[in-house]
């Protein structure tokens, strides 16, 4: 650097030449500064799109090891899944958003635009719009229609064509029904009108549609009726709570035929599962809650392709004594699949002592490994992991009979499942004598050998399922309720809950729509729908059409599922 004592020796043309090269120095400094703060900032993005990308993948190797090795009862559903990573999914979509706009400011001679590296593409789900919804075309037209070379005129030679989704909020209507009355200008007595139709609920304005709107909104998109109420008074219209109350009342008393009916058909069935769970029910002379319970009955017999269709009936009790199971179960007759609670084999002791097998019961197979697994994860234990590993063989072959008939599921089991499962039964017995009696790997190898028997009951019947997942996955929808919904309001709304979510459930796994098929039945029983009839307006009869493809195996990839869009076929 120049000191005062050199600069005093230059002349004043040498004085401007220095000053000259500091400012053209300093300003290339400053260019150099500002890339480096643009690379600064645009590596800071990549870092932050960066560990947005790890967290997803983390979050992604966590639900991969719940499903792998976590409780059964621990295990995201794929809903869950999509939960956790929709603000990770978010946070993406917004950084590309910033980089595009970023980008789209460009200049397009800028060299940075030009070395741009390509993306991949994104999952804009473009093409899979169904045939069925309604198209709204909009045509553009270019400006000007005359040829930029000769000014002739131009004729269409093609187009493209790009499809959006759009939504239409839910529309509410007033339905005005007009009855002129004829006089006689002769007889002043005569007076002729048309008889009033018939409405769901005497002398109430809601129709059969905003009834079963309600239903769905309250018992199948868990919006309790409270929430309903403000939503109808954002579009301007004053439904206090207890008339929304009413209104449900009214058509769980309507529907309450055909849930009778769905229970006695699954209770008439040769194969069933049965389980039961908590629901709060709030107590009001307490001031609290007190501890209901639904015990669920459920029939599907897809997996070995029976005729039945699936189905699945919810009862509420106060209590969790045997008695129930044993007055639920009265006039049913084969085999109960359940865990390994007293009331369905002490309860039903009676019955499972008849002599020509009133009942007999296929105790549940998860229920055994989750006790190992339990042990396995609290202690590292080898025998637990060998028993894990006994396990998962003889769900890999049961995987493989999936959606076969029942000789072909007993055959194999006979000659593949059989001997793993004498063998696994040699091995317990082993083991126990080997370990303390007092640990709780003993504790898991003496539930097993004690209900043997009946684990081993899919051995001697195709139809027979190694566990009870049926019925928990019909369990699990109704805690979902709960943490919405909180609670039961009464003994007597909780029966309600009961009855309307057999209902919608057994839509579910019938592929049916709930919405569709609820409004249907209420016009039909309107309209004087006898009672003798009643089967008519079972789920089941407004299954979809069973199309080429279609398949009786629920893991098949073609099979009807809940997620699978679902006409409604009204029976005839």
């Amino acid at each position: 650097m120049a000191t005062s004592k050199h600069l005093s020796s230059l002349s004043k043309k040498e004085l401007i030449e220095l000053l000259v090269n500091a400012s053209i120095e300093a300003s290339s400094v400053k260019e150099e500064r500002d890339i480096y703060k643009t690379e600064r900032d645009d590596y800071k993005g990549k870092l932050d799109q960066a560990y947005a990308e790890r967290d997803k993948l983390r979050a992604i190797i966590v639900k991969l090891q719940r499903h792998q090795f976590g409780r059964r009862s621990e295990r995201l559903s794929p809903d869950q899944l999509q939960l956790a990573l929709e603000d990770l999914t978010q946070t993406l979509a917004a950084m590309d958003a910033a980089t595009e706009a970023e980008e789209e400011k460009a200049p397009e001679g800028d060299e940075q635009k030009q070395e741009r590296k390509a993306r991949a593409p994104r999952n804009n789900n473009r093409g899979a719009l169904p045939e069925h919804l309604p198209r709204e075309h909009h045509f553009i037209e270019p400006e000007e229609k005359v040829c930029p070379c000769c000014n002739g005129a131009l004729h269409v030679i093609g187009e493209e064509i790009a499809e959006q989704l759009d939504k239409v909020p839910a529309t509410l209507k007033v339905i005005v029904t007009h009855r002129p009355k004829y006089g006689c200008r002769a007889c002043e007595g005569a007076v002729v009108q048309a008889p009033a139709p018939e409405r769901p609920i005497p002398g109430g304005m809601p129709t059969e549609g905003l009834l079963a709107s309600v239903m769905i909104d309250k018992y199948c998109d868990n919006t309790p009726l409270y929430r309903q109420a403000k939503r109808f008074e954002r579009e301007g219209i004053k439904l206090d709570r207890q008339t929304l109350c009413h209104w449900v009342g009214k058509v769980c008393f309507l529907l309450s035929p055909i849930y009778d009916y769905i229970l006695a058909d699954i209770l008439g069935s040769p194969v069933i599962f049965g389980d039961e769970t908590t629901i709060p029910v709030l107590d009001p002379g307490r001031g609290r809650t007190k501890t209901g319970y639904l015990w669920t009955y459920a029939r599907d017999e897809r997996p070995w392709l029976g005729d039945r269709p699936p189905a699945v009936a919810y009862i509420y009790e106060d209590n969790r004594r045997h008695h129930n199971a044993v007055d639920h179960l009265a006039r049913f007759r084969g085999i109960l699949h359940c865990d390994g609670y007293g009331a369905y084999d002490k309860g039903l002791r009676m019955r499972l002592a008849e002599p020509d097998g009133g009942i007999r019961l296929a105790q549940c197979n998860v229920h055994a490994r989750r006790n190992f697994y339990d042990v396995h994860k609290a202690t590292d234990s080898p025998i637990a992991a060998e028993a894990l590993r006994r396990y998962a063989e003889l769900y890999a072959i049961e995987g493989e009979i999936r959606g076969c008939a029942p000789d072909v599921r007993l055959r194999v089991r006979q000659e593949r499942s059989r001997p793993l499962m004498n063998d696994f039964e040699a091995w317990l017995k082993q083991q126990l004598e080997l370990i303390s009696s007092g640990s709780g790997l003993a504790k898991a190898i003496r539930y097993c050998l004690s209900r043997w028997p009946n684990l081993c009951r899919f051995l001697t019947d195709g139809r027979v399922e190694m566990d009870t997942n049926t019925v928990e996955r019909a369990i699990r929808p109704q805690k979902l309720t709960v943490r919405n919904s909180l609670f039961a309001g009464s003994d007597g709304g909780a029966v309600h809950w009961a009855l309307v979510a057999s209902i919608i459930e057994t839509c579910r796994l019938c592929g049916v729509e709930p919405f569709a098929y609820l409004r249907d039945v209420l016009i039909r029983i309107t309209a004087g729908h006898t009672i003798n009839r009643i089967a008519e307006l079972a789920p089941w009869n407004y299954m979809p059409a069973v199309g080429a493809n279609a398949t009786n195996d629920p893991a098949h990839p073609d099979a009807s599922t809940p997620d699978q869009p679902a006409c409604i076929l009204p029976v005839q």
